[in-house]
């Protein structure tokens, strides 16, 4: 049984392959065709919002898909815009939400300058939902591996040591990488950043040979944690559809993304206090 490190390394050294075979897969052609097609014809937030194929290919392009039925704070993230440093998407710990925002910034630039309908643009946002088909591809075989796989992609757009404890992916690549423990409480915030920052500083996270490195220690120490392509099931449910997976993707339940969604898991998993969350949201979004 191949290891999860191995996995890891054949798939990014035939990442171009892997993404074609993945392109291919009737779903995912469906997907992009209908995408491609129809988001020229999208102006304004509310219009994406009401779309329901639309959105959830732009949102799982962003590895927001859990999202889907969070129509009203999505539109909120879209109509706030990225200009302005207060704006929810620019406070909300997870990059995604910013680049999400980015990419579909109706407000900002205005309807006649719509990026998201430029073709550069629609080759950008179908191509990273190749990848995000491709990583939970991987990680119905081997979550480790799709775990791998995100922190490879996700972790040279964070800009601050709060932004691994604001994600439940990247913090469960870093602990395992270091064999930390899970828990902690608001007033360790600080604390657990500044340690963070030691461990895997930021200038790190934007050398690709340095992150690649990183990934595979976690790879490493996954298989030592769990076992190589651990076959043990349990139900988790990633967004709103129980789905049985591998014991070891009880860590991921789908690929986290979101504030809002952590929230609600974090009743249940201990990888960080609701007060802990809550002060690295920024904002509270439940009122």
């Amino acid at each position: 049984m191949s290891t999860t490190t191995a996995t890891f390394l054949a798939v990014t050294k035939n990442l171009a392959r892997y993404q074609t075979m993945t392109a291919n897969e009737p779903d995912v052609k469906t997907a992009t065709a209908y995408y491609e097609a129809n988001i020229g014809s999208v102006t304004s937030a509310s219009g994406l919002v009401k779309n329901y194929r639309l959105l959830s290919y732009a949102l799982q392009a962003y590895g927001l898909g859990n999202q889907i039925n969070s129509t009203a704070l999505v539109q909120k993230v879209l109509e706030g815009g990225v200009s302005n440093p207060k704006s929810l998407a620019n406070t909300l710990p997870n990059p995604a939400w910013k680049a999400f925002a980015a990419a579909f910034d109706y407000t900002d630039s205005g309807a006649a300058a719509i990026a998201s309908r430029s073709p550069s643009a629609v080759k950008t946002t179908t191509g990273d939902y190749v990848e995000q088909q491709l990583e939970s591809n991987e990680g119905q075989q081997d979550p480790g591996v799709q775990l791998a796989l995100y922190f490879q992609r996700v972790a040279p757009t964070v800009t601050t040591s709060y932004g691994i404890l604001g994600n439940e992916n990247l913090l469960e690549v870093v602990q395992t990488i270091f064999g930390l423990g899970s828990t902690t409480t608001s007033s360790q915030i600080d604390a657990e950043a500044t340690a963070v920052g030691k461990l895997v500083p930021l200038a790190e996270l934007q050398d690709p040979t340095k992150v690649t490195q990183l990934a595979e220690r976690f790879g490493a120490a996954y298989d030592a944690k769990y076992g190589s392509g651990s076959s043990s099931s349990l139900t988790v449910v990633d967004g709103s559809q129980p789905t049985t997976v591998s014991a070891a993707s009880s860590i991921l339940a789908g690929v986290v993304s979101s504030t809002a969604t952590a929230l609600s898991s974090l009743q249940t998993n201990t990888y960080f206090s609701t007060s802990l969350l809550d002060s690295l949201q920024g904002v509270r979004l439940g009122g």
